[in-house]
């Protein structure tokens, strides 16, 4: 049967019905170009046997080459478009490429379906005329590549997150941009470490939003360098022995990073130690890293400055202690209508205990410890705080509450958890009421030293000492009653990095203090 406008046109089957749709849709896209080919093609279809350039086609093999001929313009079209056959291309080249499109499109009967079909799949890879999207080319500066034998280390759900940001901020650096979320120095890293009477600590994190960082790296091991130092004044040969081997490890961290600036701290233990000092030089030789050893008022305001952010708005009065190994740091803070963004500026009084859980368990016994014993304890460490001079506090008052940082609060905040392990994230932060804490006191004070072991949240390593950190606790609470302790595991090492990252201005908005870099 004959058709008006496309010339020859056969009886329905499903590849000739896909071609003829297909050709719908070409001729609403081409118009007259779609036209001026179809009336080519029927005037081709007419012309007599041995016209030049056209050879005599039958009948019945009309549609299929339409249809193949068809599909080879369009393909021929888009390599156009796309740039694969430029003007600078052979013709016997393209010739070769129309050839072997034919030959394909000749091949299969339902090529045209299959055409439509491919242009569906790749909608979403053409640009706003239809073309395909051209590749972009690789720039000459190639970023670095993390070595594939370097460790990852405590790479999680929430590390990847933020590695994977890292990687963002490190290809606006590649293109000379700055993302506005970035903060002054992203690639640069601080280091604080704090050498106690019982913990020594490594903390290596990088500046995030203001007042906060990112942890990257934490270290803490159990010494117990204070270890006889009570009775002898000297620090023994095997309490520095394992504090030197846990300063190795944090100077091998310390080490594969590339550091701005640390700060290494050494607080009661060498303070008090007549070979405090060899001590210190035996550090050097054996691990390259130099301590200092800080006063205790410095202590007791970096021990403010690591829990400022638990410190709310609303909060007029706080009485903050930090019960260590060696020594108990106790700050009385203030706060009016207008607050610094140093909290260790509203500091009016603090007193510093030559007392904690180690030099107290060791003169009274930390592993029987009956109720007489305990109090016992807790009489010796009020006697100490009656000669601290300082205004009464209304405990009753809304906007005063305790802030407890140390080993012994956490450990009481865990234990009321029933936590099956020890998880800092439940823990820092929590308000634990007042007859609470006094419930976990009485439950420690019932088990025996097994018991105290076998919790998960204590441990071997402190079930001698947990009662003793206990009766100062409950001295400070008999000299400033209060409803209500706020918990915060964080200590010293938050204290030191929060005042190097104040003092470099990384949290200044706006303000890009670049030039301190070679400070």
């Amino acid at each position: 049967m004959e058709d008006p406008e496309g010339g020859f046109k056969p009886q329905s089957d499903g590849a000739s019905a896909a071609a003829r749709k297909d050709g719908k849709k070409s001729r609403r896209r081409k118009g007259k170009r779609g036209g001026q080919s179809r009336n080519a093609a029927q005037a081709a279809s007419h012309a007599p046997s041995g016209i030049a350039g056209e050879a005599a086609r039958p009948m019945d093999a009309r549609p299929t080459d339409i249809a193949a001929e068809t599909s080879a313009r369009k393909r021929k079209r888009r390599r156009r478009g796309s740039g694969a056959s430029g003007e600078g291309a052979p013709r016997q080249q393209q010739h070769g490429e129309q050839a072997a499109s034919a030959n394909r499109a000749g091949a299969h009967d339902d090529d045209a379906a299959s055409g439509k079909r491919g242009r569906r799949k790749h909608r979403g890879k053409r640009g706003l005329q239809g073309r395909p999207l051209a590749q972009a080319k690789p720039s000459g500066h190639q970023p670095a590549q993390q070595p594939a034998n370097q460790p990852n280390v405590g790479r999680g759900p929430a590390q990847e997150a933020r590695g994977e940001n890292d990687n963002r901020v490190q290809r606006h650096q590649e293109r000379g941009e700055r993302p506005a979320s970035a903060h002054p120095w992203p690639d640069e890293l601080y280091a604080a470490l704090d050498l106690g009477t019982n913990n020594c600590r490594l903390l290596i994190a990088q500046p995030t939003r203001p007042g906060q960082f990112r942890v990257v790296d934490a270290f803490s091991r159990i010494v117990r360098l204070g270890e006889g130092l009570a009775a002898s004044g000297r620090l023994s040969d095997d309490a520095m022995d394992r504090a030197v081997d846990a300063l190795r490890v944090c100077a091998g961290k310390l080490k594969n990073r590339e550091i701005r600036r640390m700060r290494l701290i050494a607080t009661e233990a060498c303070r008090q130690a007549s070979n405090g000092e060899e001590f210190l030089k035996r550090v050097v030789a054996e691990t390259g890293l130099e301590l200092e050893i800080i006063d205790r008022e410095t202590e007791a305001r970096l021990a403010v400055s690591g829990c400022s952010s638990l410190v709310g708005r609303e909060t007029r009065s706080v009485v903050l202690f930090d019960i260590g190994g060696g020594s108990s740091e106790i700050a009385v803070i203030h706060i009016g209508d207008s607050r610094f963004s140093r909290l260790a500026n509203h500091i009016t009084h603090w007193t510093s205990l030559p007392v904690g859980v180690v030099t107290l368990s060791e003169r009274h016994g930390g592993r029987d410890v009956t109720p007489d014993v305990f109090e016992g304890m807790v009489l010796e460490v009020q006697g100490m705080l009656s000669h601290f001079d300082c205004p009464v506090i209304d405990g009753n008052l809304g906007d005063f509450h305790l802030i407890g940082t140390s080993g012994t609060v956490t450990t009481l905040a865990g234990v009321h958890l029933d936590l099956p392990r020890y998880d800092r994230r439940k823990v820092d932060g929590i308000w634990l009421s007042d007859d609470e804490v006094s419930a976990m006191q009485a439950k420690l004070l019932s088990w025996d030293f097994a018991s105290r072991a076998a919790n998960p949240c204590i441990g071997p390593d402190r079930a001698d000492l947990v009662l003793a950190g206990c009766a100062i606790l409950e001295a400070i609470r008999r000299r400033w009653p209060s409803p209500r302790m706020r918990v915060a595991d964080r200590g010293l090492r938050e204290g030191l990095l929060t005042d190097m990252m104040a003092d470099d201005g990384v949290w200044r908005r706006h303000r890009h203090r670049r030039g301190q870099r070679g400070k």
